[in-house]
């Protein structure tokens, strides 16, 4: 009886130990930005897109986990170039076909605590309903209750199909071959006091 008493108490301990909770992020403050460019960087375009949902998973105080979706029908162009022009054309077919993919996600598998601030985030992105790991480096802040995480990362879109005028198909490079790389600066924001 007091081995059996034992054993549950230590199975209780493990999942109070273990429990994770779940924080809402602010997808009014949150935001993802984009840039792109010609392989030669001659001509950039930059602009957002805007989370429609996602969670921040904290255990013992720590980020644990998280997942994130984007809403692709909120990309817009901020460098007012080809504005209008540049937005539809990002959401057809040659690039990230927004009518059949109105959503991208990034899910986070395991979180590696660099120091208090930083931690290293392997993650899968989906894009297109093609899923890719990724790895990143992520600051950590806390603000009155509120945890930000800001990041930077950089990723190959013909890894998600999204192949448009990409070096790797075409026979000669030209001045205005745009760059396989996208670079994204993501930003979200929780409130631990909800």
């Amino acid at each position: 009886m007091k081995t059996s008493s034992v054993i549950v108490l230590w199975l209780c301990s493990i999942t109070v130990t273990m429990a994770q909770d779940s924080f809402e992020i602010d997808t009014s403050q949150s935001l993802l930005k984009w840039k792109g460019s010609n392989l030669f960087k001659f001509n950039e375009h930059f602009g957002t897109a805007k989370f429609s949902s996602g969670q921040i998973l904290m255990e013992n105080d720590s980020i644990s986990g998280g997942n994130f979706k984007v809403d692709m029908n909120t990309i817009i162009n901020t460098d007012d170039k080809y504005n209008e022009m540049l937005v539809r054309h990002l959401k057809n077919e040659d690039f990230f076909d927004v009518k059949k993919h109105p959503s991208a996600y990034l899910e986070i598998k395991e979180v590696n605590y660099i120091d208090e601030n930083q931690v290293q985030i392997n993650a899968n992105l989906t894009i297109k309903s093609i899923t890719n790991p990724i790895v990143y480096n992520s600051a950590v802040e806390r603000q009155k209750g509120k945890v930000i995480m800001t990041a930077k990362f950089i990723i190959d879109r013909t890894l998600w199909n999204v192949n448009y005028e990409s070096k790797s198909l075409l026979n000669s490079l030209k001045d205005d071959t745009i760059s396989d790389a996208i670079e994204f600066e993501a930003m979200v924001i929780t409130d631990q006091k909800k």
